[in-house]
């Protein structure tokens, strides 16, 4: 065995929504039948959560007045909170005004309140009127993580947001955040040399 060599990992996928792209699906998910659809889309985009983190997020999870999310169940058996900031947060407290008194669950199933929402079908209907090809609802998770990067965020950052335990899964947005870190380095070199 020891000659046997270890077969490399393939890189992962990073797919990610253009900004026109985004405008497209968002508008599509805006006006399907499914009431939830837009918020569980808006909370993958904003918060980097799983699909699944989303569908089973409970009242009891969300402070509104801090604007945080504290994820229970997650993929890694670790709680994890998530700020909840901006359109997202104004969506749950939209929510907030109709939910469903049957239920804890933010986003129920209409025949029943104790399972979550299926959006299988309405998602991928809103792919279809979007003309959005070859796109899943993790890579919401990867447009999230490559729009931290491109906004600055350091892949720390981004590993605390997206819950990794190592820095190696979010090197695959190492190449978004590189105007930023060129940013970063002359700002620092400004400051040590000054204007030589």
């Amino acid at each position: 065995m020891r000659r046997v060599s270890k077969l490399k990992e393939p890189r992962g996928r990073v797919r990610f929504l253009s900004g026109d792209e985004r405008t497209r699906l968002l508008h599509a998910c805006r006006e399907s039948s499914n009431p939830y659809l837009y918020p569980a889309v808006v909370f993958s985009l904003s918060t980097g959560a799983r699909r699944m983190e989303i569908m089973s997020l409970r009242w009891a999870d969300i402070d509104v007045q801090r604007g945080m999310i504290v994820l229970h169940e997650t993929k890694n058996d670790e709680r994890r909170a998530l700020p909840l900031q901006g359109h997202a947060l104004a969506l749950i407290k939209e929510l907030g005004k109709v939910r469903r008194l049957d239920t804890d669950l933010l986003l129920p199933s209409q025949t029943n309140p104790n399972k979550p929402m299926e959006l299988r079908a309405p998602w991928e209907h809103a792919l279809q009127k979007a003309d959005i090809t070859d796109f899943r609802w993790h890579d919401l998770r990867h447009s999230a993580a490559s729009y931290l990067a491109m906004n600055g965020a350091t892949l720390a950052e981004i590993a605390e947001i997206l819950g990794h335990k190592t820095l190696a899964m979010v090197k695959r947005y190492s190449h978004l955040s590189e105007q930023h870190t060129s940013r970063v380095v002359a700002k620092m070199n400004a400051t040590i040399f000054g204007e030589m």
